[in-house]
């Protein structure tokens, strides 16, 4: 899977990577501040649950893109506010 927002490093990439304890405090400073931190719900509105599911189902939903665990949510919704069918 090609990831356009993380590419693959080269081998110049890492030649000239520098480990972060390199860095002075002050750029380890700067780029502590840029984490994103979604911080604390106010009211939890779903519930964490372990699910077991099939590799292609899975592998197919990722590749629906950003957000599809929230669609699998939307979709279970509706199937179960649809009427019962009656079962054979």
């Amino acid at each position: 899977m090609i990831d356009d927002e993380n590419p693959e490093w080269t081998a110049e990439d890492f030649k000239r990577a520098v480990a972060f304890s390199a860095l002075s405090s002050d750029e380890q400073g700067k780029l502590r501040s840029l984490k994103r931190h979604r911080g604390p719900q106010r009211t939890p509105t779903k519930e964490l649950i372990s699910i077991r599911l099939s590799p292609d189902v899975v592998s197919k939903l990722r590749a629906s893109g950003r957000g599809w665990q929230a669609r699998v949510d939307e979709h279970l919704r509706e199937w179960l506010n649809q009427p019962k069918r009656k079962r054979a």
